[in-house]
């Protein structure tokens, strides 16, 4: 139990059922899908597409999600993929002939088709059981009366509405200035989008007026999109991949997704005696640090499209962890530490629900940085992402830039497994973070005891982009000996990502826990 004297979020509990998102109307509307006999489907698409509404810098229908769930009374995990490709025009030669070493960020060039409304239709489909007109009818409230701007989002905003572009000031900021806390914003261009998918699904997206309008939206900056590009778009269905920790199975989305990093710095971490740490202390934040850079040195070499991902049998097999965990100074700093990401924010949501029947749904979605590319649609102000600046220009790369394909990305689910049983479905955002997110979470929570609430709760560290990010929650004097180590420590001015989390207790109790980074909550009845 925390130490009630002392501020901080007691675990939510509940019996039916329960959400976990990082907006409190985003898990009011998928509980409210609940109590009206909605599956945890049904509520985590109509939390996560409010959500783009809650938060637009962080997502929207502009954008890409990946999902883990199981069915009702089964332990088996299955993943379904919901990001977009690259045009089939887009061509990284033609790239690297103009000069550029890398996809330009907020070009159009970095936009790829959008895979999220594809993905929700196909899971309506199959696994839902109210149908899109229910499900949809609270974002389609909200995005037509507004939301107010919550206090994360509006410290987001200030850093990201620059990079918004033609259409994208008109519909996303206060004339060209960032929304503040308290403002109402509203979307109705995305209602009537939204209306038009509830009534006629998928088609109602991707073919007709709506992707019309993305598609002179995009011509007009010099995009190679063409309707069949937008028509062409399909989610698949994948088997995740896993590894285990501490007794405890982490089932991770596969590739094209980053989730076996998660894996193989586990398997790193594994070889080093993290219980006998102190949690908050130099040693565990230096070893997870070092065991990042090489387990993100094989993500940047090997993760890519699923169908040019050829090496990940190699990155997730045990002697491989052996042998990084070997290149480890306890002591000192890599010298020259691979640079694991970029030092620009990336932004994320990601919802979590388990209904009644324990069926358990974790899902991420995203338009990667804050904004997006910063471009939007001029009728219906459709926002659209960036994932291209996944891709690398690389000759010969797996993730080199191509025409149809999907690009490396950032945003993971995580499920974990304990006896063969689903126990907890949880998520940490925060673009390249979530990885690492997600071994110090299962490490919280194994090594050191922590319930979900208390383990995400915990202080982080990340070794990013050169330097080491420590969060304020660490004593100075740790920040002092692990500069001491060699590494460039800095405090971020923004915390490190932000989780979420459901755990499953055997005797039927649910226990929510969720990020104070963040503006949302764990909710059930």
């Amino acid at each position: 139990m925390r130490d009630l004297h002392l501020p901080g979020r007691s675990p939510v509990l509940a019996a039916n059922g329960m959400c976990a998102t990082s907006h409190p109307l985003a898990a009011k509307a998928a509980v409210g899908i609940l109590e009206r006999g909605g599956n945890a489907v049904d509520a985590a698409i109509a939390g996560a597409v409010l959500l783009g509404i809650c938060e637009p810098q962080m997502t929207g229908i502009g954008g890409d999600c990946f999902v883990l769930f199981n069915e009702p009374g089964r332990d088996e995990v299955r993943a379904l993929n919901g990001s977009g490709r690259a045009p089939a025009a887009a061509d990284a030669a033609a790239l690297r002939e103009k000069g550029h070493e890398t996809v330009p960020v907020h070009g159009v060039e970095a936009v790829t088709v959008p895979g999220a409304v594809d993905a929700f239709c196909r899971l309506s489909e199959d696994h839902g059981r109210l149908g899109l007109d229910a499900v949809l009818e609270p974002a389609i409230h909200y995005a037509e009366a507004g939301v107010p701007v919550a206090e994360r989002v509006a410290f987001d905003f200030p850093n990201d509405v620059a990079v918004l572009q033609g259409h994208g000031v008109a519909h996303y900021s206060d004339g060209g200035q960032p929304l503040t806390a308290g403002q109402l914003f509203r979307a109705p261009g995305q209602a009537e989008v939204l209306r038009r998918v509830a009534k006629d699904g998928r088609k109602a997206f991707y073919e007709g007026e709506v992707a019309e309008d993305m598609l002179a939206a995009l011509g007009d900056m010099g995009g190679v999109h063409t309707a069949e590009d937008f028509a062409g778009v399909a989610c698949d269905y994948a088997d995740p991949v896993a590894g285990t920790y501490g007794g405890v199975e982490l089932v991770e989305h596969p590739p094209n997704g980053q989730g076996a990093t998660a894996i193989l710095m586990l398997n790193i971490l594994r070889q080093f005696d993290i219980a006998g740490m102190d949690p908050w202390g130099a040693e565990r934040a230096h070893v997870e640090a070092e065991a990042a850079k090489l387990a993100y040195d094989a993500r940047n070499r090997f993760i890519a499209d699923p169908d040019h991902t050829a090496r990940l049998d190699h990155m997730l097999a045990p002697e491989t962890a052996e042998r990084l965990a070997a290149l480890i100074d306890p002591k000192r700093a890599m010298a020259k530490a691979a640079q694991v990401a970029e030092a620009v924010h990336k932004d994320t949501v990601y919802i979590t629900v388990v209904d009644r029947d324990r069926m358990a749904v974790s899902l991420i979605y995203s338009i990667f940085h804050g904004f997006g590319s910063g471009i939007a649609s001029e009728k219906f102000g459709i926002l659209f992402q960036n994932r291209g600046a996944g891709f690398t220009l690389t000759p010969g790369h797996p993730n080199e830039l191509g025409g149809g394909k999907r690009p490396m990305h950032t945003i993971i689910p995580g499920i974990l497994r304990e006896g063969g049983r689903v126990v907890m479905p949880f998520g940490v955002m925060g673009g390249a973070y979530q990885p690492n997110g997600h071994a110090r979470f299962v490490s919280n929570l194994r090594d050191f005891g922590l319930s979900p609430q208390a383990a995400i709760d915990a202080p982080r560290s990340f070794a990013d982009g050169g330097a080491l990010k420590v969060e304020r929650g660490y004593p100075e004097a740790v920040r002092r000996a692990l500069a001491d180590m060699g590494h460039d420590v800095v405090v971020p001015d923004e915390p490190i990502g932000g989780a979420q989390a459901i755990l499953m207790h055997e005797g039927g109790v649910l226990e929510g826990g969720s990020d104070p980074r963040k503006d949302g909550c764990a909710l059930g009845y």
